[in-house]
């Protein structure tokens, strides 16, 4: 599965386009996964525009994945659930997900990384890697360095999150990230389509040089 360019939604920052349409955008960019992820809704609002993306990217041939709430995933027939550390255990998740679901978690560390692998994570998250305003409780940045440790760690794919845009794309990637996650990136653009197919033109052009 490729998780190179992991496009999140948010309507705030989309400037009042649906998460349904942000997704649309970002796919026809090139976006590999998309992530809805919304705090404010309620849990039938969230199940709403979860369907309406799932339409979206079962078009387009791109997964999804629902940002916490596994219960939210599996009603609507999405792809994975994505899991921070106050969430639901992996462990937990993976007992009650079907078979092939996408269990991804975010981790700080590579130590967290291991774990997460061993409780039955698909793919791990390290956030955020750059300090970033566009999620309230992110925290600071881990940095490079802490990429390339979880990099070494673990043999699961591994997604960079926070503060990424086109200026450090290239660097994240040559730490050792198969993919990268962004918010502002691409769906804070006038034109998120063409960001996101910058985005992964530029992903691409830094694995071809790792390799």
């Amino acid at each position: 599965m490729a998780y190179d360019l992991y496009v999140i939604t948010d309507e705030e920052i989309g400037r009042g386009l649906s998460h349904a349409e942000l997704a649309r955008r970002a796919v026809a960019g090139g976006a590999d996964v998309i992530q809805l992820r919304d705090k404010r809704l309620s849990g039938r609002d969230l199940f709403e525009a979860a369907v309406a993306v799932r339409t979206v990217t079962h078009g387009a041939g791109a997964l999804f994945i629902v940002n916490d709430r596994l219960d939210v995933a599996l009603a609507a027939g999405a792809d994975g659930v994505h899991l921070g550390a106050s969430d639901l255990p992996i462990r937990e998740a993976r007992r009650i997900a079907p078979p092939g679901f996408i269990i991804g978690a975010s981790v700080g560390s590579a130590a967290a990384a291991v774990r997460a692998g061993a409780a039955g994570a698909d793919y791990v998250a390290l956030s955020p890697t750059f300090a970033t305003a566009s999620k309230d409780d992110a925290g600071p940045g881990r940095g490079l360095a802490a990429l390339s440790a979880i990099r070494a760690a673990v043999a699961l794919p591994l997604v960079a999150i926070g503060g990424i845009n086109a200026g450090n794309v290239g660097d994240v990637i040559a730490a050792g990230a198969d993919g990268v996650a962004v918010i502002s990136a691409v769906v804070g653009e006038d034109d998120v389509t063409a960001a996101a197919r910058d985005m992964r033109a530029r992903i691409a052009a830094a694995k071809t040089g790792r390799r």
